[in-house]
């Protein structure tokens, strides 16, 4: 018997554990009229620490030119320096990428950097079914196969000590660019750059490998005295970035915000029949969501079902035909992930709910017929809706490749050095992070796992965690009109990971409420300022009827493309009691 998620919740009443925030104070103000920006805005930068005017307008207005001094990046200058030598005495360069968003990215900017300044590259992605992630052995093969003598491997290699070692000795340099945790054993590796060396002086830490790769890339014309515009990679470096979930702090804000106008201007062929695919309009700025839930879905579609080249073909595409031939192939791989996804996704909560998984610190789960590409999906679902650490795991033979997902706070990979007993192999973040189990082990890796977790929280569990309070809503200001107010809110972007959008909160007259196909609410609300604000809530429609005269709406501002023109929508999250 199918089990499916079950509908939302009716909508939160305020309560203890929901409280409102705080209207805009003198600080907000001031931020407003300092910078020209609505009170709306004001306060919540208010709320998120700021209050100096030029450090917030440097926040605003992220650029390229501020970008952290590489000079601290350690192994920077010697991979630069082989990787030049090879390209004047001609050498092969086989580029060795991961087969996520963030390996696919760097392993294209890097090979179209290399090839731009005449080197002779072949480019590899892993496969989660024909070695898996790293450095295989399977990866190793294909590796000596290209005839290369230099490897660079992006965005994986730094725990694959045993197989680099192996390329060394058949007399291939290597230089690992990655920015998963470093174990403590030194890396057989020419040249090793990872900002979470222990060594390594580059003060911004939170760089993805395509990021990573985009500074290799400006270091190697450097050494050459070579011009190569590095604006042309931004587009890649965002979709990698985003998509890996790494902070959209410091440098990667300045980065993801140029890149995110270079995805919208699509100057590549294979950007445009993505964007045509996920039906993404150029009218409007994109943002980081549009990237997260549209684009970085597609492009890691086919490496979830078989290998993920047809992706890395569709970045570097030079023909509009083909470019759209391959974004069809990566739409309809697709909407096969989805029909997987939906039903492991079944499965998986049948199990939970049979064997009261849920009861317990942390949950695993394996079978043989779930498909190890589509475990990560499954089990960040799950740690969502149990509010703790899950692992999924995928069995082919003996063994099973699986992954980690956790709520904000696990230290994930932590927990798994703990379990290293149980595993084959283990890998990635602490918020995220792979392992290879045998299946006969499955139920030791349960027990450690499931002892592990209390002790690798950095914050109290589920049941403890104190209320999340108004942290992440601001109120839209009574001066503010809801288009000022979104048109504000894309200073904020790119939000995510360390730079969360915040949720509106409106307090309105209740103008219209009906109830639409598929149960969704539409309504339309009439501010304190006069001005009108149509919403939108997904499986609401039956709250229509029971509204009363005034309401007050938490949700997201979006731009309300049915209307068009500078027409304001909001996205209803939560209905509450009026203020």
């Amino acid at each position: 018997m199918s089990i499916a998620l079950p509908a939302p919740s009716p909508p939160d009443v305020v309560s203890p554990r929901a409280p409102l925030p705080e209207r805009a104070g003198e600080r907000a103000r001031r931020l407003a009229e300092g910078l020209a920006i609505t009170h709306t805005l004001g306060a919540w930068l208010d709320r998120r620490g700021f209050s100096d005017i030029e450090r917030t307008r440097r926040f605003l207005n992220p650029r390229l030119s501020e970008l952290t001094l590489p000079d601290g990046m350690a192994d920077r200058e010697a991979a630069a320096d082989r990787i030049a030598r090879a390209l004047r005495a001609r050498e092969r360069i086989a580029i060795f990428g991961d087969y996520d968003c963030d390996g696919m990215t760097a392993a294209a900017i890097l090979t179209e950097m290399l090839r731009a300044l005449d080197g002779d590259v072949r480019v590899l992605l892993g496969s989660r079914f024909d070695g898996g992630y790293g450095v295989s052995e399977r990866a190793v093969t294909r590796i000596l196969e290209t005839g290369a003598t230099l490897l660079v491997t992006c965005d994986c290699g730094s725990s694959d000590h045993e197989n680099l070692a192996r390329l060394r000795a058949r007399g291939l340099d290597v230089i690992v660019v990655d920015h998963h945790l470093v174990p403590d054993e030194p890396l057989p590796a020419l040249a090793f750059l990872n900002p979470h060396r222990k060594d390594c002086g580059f003060g911004y830490k939170g760089l993805a490998s395509c990021g990573l790769v985009l500074s290799v890339g400006a270091a190697v014309r450097s050494a050459l005295g070579r011009q190569l515009d590095l604006r042309r990679w931004l587009d890649l470096v965002a979709i990698g970035t985003i998509a890996d979930v790494a902070p959209l702090d410091g440098d990667n804000r300045a980065l993801v915000r140029a890149g995110l106008g270079a995805l919208r201007a699509a100057r590549r062929p294979g950007i445009r029949a993505l964007l045509e695919q996920a039906r993404l309009d150029s009218a409007y700025p994109f943002c980081a969501e549009d990237v997260a839930f549209r684009i970085a879905p597609r492009l890691n579609a086919p490496g979830r079902l078989g290998g993920p080249e047809p992706a890395l073909e569709l970045l570097m595409a030079t023909s509009p035909e083909s470019a759209r031939a391959l974004a069809a192939a990566l739409e309809q791989a697709s909407t096969e992930r989805k029909a997987q996804q939906e039903r492991m996704l079944n499965e998986a909560l049948e199990e939970i709910r049979r064997e009261r998984y849920d009861e317990r610190p942390a949950i695993v789960l394996g079978r043989r017929e779930w498909n190890p590409g589509i475990v990560g999906i499954v089990a960040g679902r799950l740690a969502d809706r149990f509010e703790r650490p899950v692992v999924v795991v995928g069995f082919d033979g003996a063994t099973g490749r699986g992954s980690v997902r956790g709520p904000a706070g696990y230290r994930l990979h932590e927990a798994l050095v703990r379990c290293r007993d149980t595993l084959v192999r283990f890998g990635g973040h602490q918020s995220a992070a792979g392992l290879e189990v045998e299946e006969a082990r499955l139920g030791d890796l349960r027990t450690a796992f499931e002892a592990a977790v209390p002790v690798c929280v950095e914050n109290p569990g589920p049941e403890d965690a104190p209320a999340t309070g108004s942290e992440g809503r601001v109120w839209l200001e009574a001066s503010d009109t809801p288009a000022r107010v979104l048109a504000d809110l894309a200073l904020l972007e790119p939000c995510g990971h360390e730079n969360p959008a915040p949720d509106v909160v409106v307090e309105g007259a209740v103008v219209a409420a009906r109830a639409v196909s598929g149960g969704h609410l539409k309504l339309e609300l009439e501010l304190g300022s006069g001005a009108r604000l149509a919403g939108f809530g997904v499986e609401m429609g039956d709250r229509a009827a029971s509204l009363g005269e005034r309401v007050t709406l938490v949700g997201r501002l979006r731009p309300d493309r049915y209307r068009g023109g500078d027409a304001v929508e909001l996205r209803v999250e939560q209905i509450l009691d009026p203020c």
